[in-house]
């Protein structure tokens, strides 16, 4: 609380901050007045506070009253209970009181319930004996309480459900009830419709509804109809992905039109009846499909215009299980043959041939009952899965069976493999055009086809994925497997170690560089390149790129999930393709595998390649020694072009006609003339290094050195093809055109490539390497550049160019040089070049 000496220091506080000079003493009045008229508005501040305290005091002390009041008449009126309950319950205190008391009212609430238990079953009873009092008078009156009791169940359904059980008894009870109740009608109304059926001989097959019977049957269909729309409207708007996959309702009407014909199935294929063998399913799924074509113009004549009228304006109209008669007759047959399907299974899952056979003849029933009758089964957005989509997925019989086919799959490839003649190239089963592969390769390509057909009826995604890593990729992959280790272990036998380490004699070794080793490495490139083409045409199948264009939609969607079993997108992109999962428009399904198979490819034909220059050196041995084309100096013929090739040049022509001739019979003619054109690229080098830019020539050496590049271009262009000489030996031909120019005209004081040569010694001929490669893919149009004998020098002469005319202008200068070439038509010698070959002419200072 506030002393008077802080309010006097207060005070003095105020005044100094107001008064700090005289000029404030003229304020002062105005000052006081104002300290004035804040006391007062405090002082009426505080009178209002005192008489709200005094309000507040005063309010409190009445509901302080109330409250007292209150708990008394409270306190008195729970004696007085207390009293009563004590009273009523014979108890001695109010809390044994109060228990007895709950306990009652317990009992009276059960016994409420009981009641209206009580009530629940007489209305049951009273609907279920009017509905069979009137199925006595008329099966129509019988619909109605029926219907009442389907109300009813409806009702308690969400009741007993919101009520978490509460009376299952009872609800089983009336649910019961309605079965029993729908059963007796149904049955009264078969029985009317059965009647009709006898009166026109049914099941025979050219049963006709007569005129007369024609209203009696509409209205039999049509009261059955009437029975089962409530329960079919009721599935139909519950209808999701989960109720999907369950079969559709049979229409009551079919299932007494096909109650014989079952009967007629259970006679021919249960028991001991010849029909029922297990190795022999074709025969009761083909039965099916006599049946539905036996029948199948009578339910169009007949249920089909009752179905319409039925259905029309309802959601059942937009199912064709239900408004097409057809479908409908497809719906009501098939429950036997799942019934058949399921009890056949266990019998013959022990029997892997017998599984087999029964999953491909029910995937091959799927396809005639979803392709040639149009039977989606309801499910009009991804259509009927089948038969075999319920054994294998539904059933689970899907691993069982996937590991019987690959079985059969990896053995059938193991005797394709162990087949004696699996390694030869078949040159009959192919274009004539063609690489040609091995057996094997042939083999195992329509092995894998035979796959393809097994699997493509499947309508699951993650089925065919599995078919197509687990076997046709897994066999692909041990075929290439098997080619590579071929070719590493031709690799290791024609090597200087692996011939050590292997003891490979030089018979065998002649053998595997020559004709045979060629074959060998064909047989490789050739099965290679038949796989790899039919991977690339297996891309474009329909079936393969719906599958593809499936698992991209799902890699993209789910690419954290496994696809297929345990097996990540990135697991399926390793097996099929680096692209699935990527937003790219490119990919297929075989794009790793194939490109395993392009690369071996790539590899072979280069090692061919290697084989071809290797031996091609080897035979030019002998050529290349020989040193005749300076000393001759006459032609030793009047005819240029009838002169012999040189007797050394034999071995290469010889080689050469047999493995071109070889490769003509083995290759594609687009393999066959890179091959070519690569060896005469090396060819053509040996020759420019070896002969043509080492010797010195007089025009009768070059004469006989174009006849015997001319022999080379016979050979090779009969082999493989007019102008692919011409293209691969063209520098060379040039080059021999160039040094074989006539000496037409008047010979220089000095010739300019005289002090550019050497003495004249021969230096030693040295071994040189050549590192093959593809030559390239130029146009195949010949080129015109091979001089085919000496007469082509003529040519030139009769042109005017001369050896010395050519020679002045070709070492002037450089644009000189050009000039000269161009009207010589030489393309592919340089400057550098055409000097160089020119300045080998003895004439000239050689």
């Amino acid at each position: 609380m506030e002393t008077t000496e802080d309010r006097d220091v207060r005070v003095a506080d105020y005044l100094d901050d107001r008064l700090q000079n005289l000029g404030d003493l003229d304020a002062l009045d105005s000052l006081l007045s104002n300290i004035r008229n804040q006391h007062g508005l405090l002082k009426k501040q505080l009178e209002d506070a005192g008489r709200d305290l005094e309000g507040a005091k005063k309010d409190s002390h009445t509901q302080y009253a109330t409250l007292q009041e209150k708990a008394w008449q409270f306190n008195k009126e729970q004696e007085d209970i207390d009293q009563r309950l004590m009273i009523i319950t014979s108890s001695e205190t109010s809390g044994e009181a109060v228990q007895r008391f709950e306990s009652s009212m317990d009992k009276l609430r059960r016994l409420d319930v009981a009641n209206g238990y009580i009530e629940l079953l007489k209305e049951v009873d009273v609907l279920s004996k009017e509905a069979q009092s009137q199925l006595t008078k008329s099966n129509e009156a019988a619909l109605k309480p029926y219907r009442q009791f389907q109300t009813l169940v409806s009702r308690m359904i969400p009741m007993q459900e919101a009520a978490e059980g509460a009376a299952p008894h009872l609800l089983d009870h009336i649910v019961k009830t309605t079965q029993n109740l729908r059963r007796q009608i149904k049955d009264a109304f078969s029985a009317d419709l059965e009647a009709i059926l006898k009166k026109i001989t049914w099941p025979k097959a050219d049963a006709i509804l007569p005129n007369n019977l024609q209203d009696k049957w509409d209205a039999c269909v049509g009261k059955l109809l009437d029975l089962q729309m409530p329960e079919l409207e009721a599935m139909e708007s519950a209808s999701t992905s989960k109720t999907r996959s369950k079969p559709p309702a049979v229409l009551f009407p079919l299932e007494v039109l096909v109650q014989p014909l079952e009967m007629r199935f259970r006679y021919h294929f249960e028991g001991d009846r010849p029909t029922n063998r297990l190795d022999k399913p074709e025969y009761f799924l083909s039965h099916i499909t006599t049946q539905l074509n036996s029948y199948n113009n009578f339910v169009l004549d007949n249920l089909q215009p009752v179905l319409f009228n039925h259905f029309r304006g309802t959601d059942l109209a937009l199912n064709p299980v239900y408004i097409d008669a057809t479908s409908a007759l497809i719906t009501a047959l098939l429950p036997m043959l799942r019934t058949k399907i399921f009890s056949t299974l266990p019998q013959v899952a022990g029997q892997p041939q017998l599984l087999s056979h029964f999953i491909h003849e029910i995937m091959n029933f799927d396809t005639t009952i979803r392709e040639e009758w149009r039977y989606d089964g309801g499910n009009r957005m991804e259509g009927w899965k089948g038969l075999a989509w319920e054994v294998l997925v539904q059933q689970d019989w899907f691993s069982r069976w996937l590991q019987v086919e690959k079985d059969f799959a990896l053995a059938r490839y193991q005797n394709i493999m162990d087949a004696p003649d699996n390694g030869e190239l078949d040159f009959d089963s192919v274009d004539p055009g063609s690489t040609k592969p091995t057996k094997a390769a042939i083999h195992v390509n329509d092995l894998l086809e035979t796959i393809t057909d097994r699997y493509r009826p499947l309508t699951s995604f993650s089925q065919k994925l599995r078919f197509l890593i687990d076997i046709q990729i897994s066999i692909f992959d041990r075929f290439h497997e098997r080619l590579h280790s071929g070719l590493e272990a031709y690799l290791s036998m024609t090597s200087s170690i692996g011939r050590t380490v292997q003891g490979i004699t030089k018979e065998e070794q002649a053998k595997l560089q020559g004709l045979e080793g060629l074959e060998r490495l064909c047989r490789i490139y050739g099965s290679a390149d038949y796989l790899e083409k039919a991977m690339r045409d297996w891309s474009d199948d329909l079936f393969f790129l719906e599958l593809w264009e499936e698992l991209q939609d799902r890699a993209r969607q789910h690419s954290s999930k496994p696809l297929t079993g345990p097996m990540t997108v990135a697991d399926v992109a390793e097996r099929t393709s680096s692209a699935v999962g990527s937003d790219a428009d490119t990919g297929a399904l075989f794009d790793e595998t194939a490109g395993a198979y392009s690369r071996l490819r790539i590899r072979s034909e280069g090692i061919i390649i290697d084989l071809l220059s290797q031996n091609m050196r080897e035979a030019l041995r002998p050529y290349r020694h020989i040193n005749p084309w300076g000393s001759l100096t006459a032609a030793p013929s009047s005819n240029p072009t009838a002169l012999s090739p040189t007797a050394e040049l034999d071995p290469l022509l010889t080689y050469l006609n047999t493995s071109l001739g070889f490769l003509a019979r083995a290759l594609a003619p687009a393999p066959l003339r890179r091959i070519t054109r690569a060896l005469l690229h090396a060819l053509s080098a040996v020759l420019w290094d070896a002969v043509l830019t080492r010797h010195h020539f007089s025009t009768a050496g070059a004469t006989q050195l174009a006849t015997d590049l001319g022999a080379i271009c016979r050979v090779v262009d009969g082999c493989v093809g007019a102008g692919v000489a011409g293209a691969g030996l063209r520098k060379c031909g040039e080059g021999v055109r160039l040094v074989g120019l006539p000496a037409k005209g008047k010979a220089p004081a000095k010739s300019k490539a005289a002090g550019d040569d050497d003495d004249g010694e021969e230096k030693e001929e040295e071994e040189e390497e050549w590192e093959g490669g593809a030559w390239g893919a130029e146009d195949d149009a010949e080129a015109g550049g091979v001089v085919a004998a000496a007469g082509e020098a003529d040519a030139a002469a009769a042109d005017g160019l001369g050896l010395w005319e050519v020679e002045r202008r070709l070492f002037a200068d450089n644009q000189s040089a050009r000039d000269v070439l161009e009207e010589l038509g030489m393309e592919a010698l340089t400057e550098v070049e055409a000097r160089a070959v020119l300045g080998r002419r003895v004439e000239l200072g050689g």
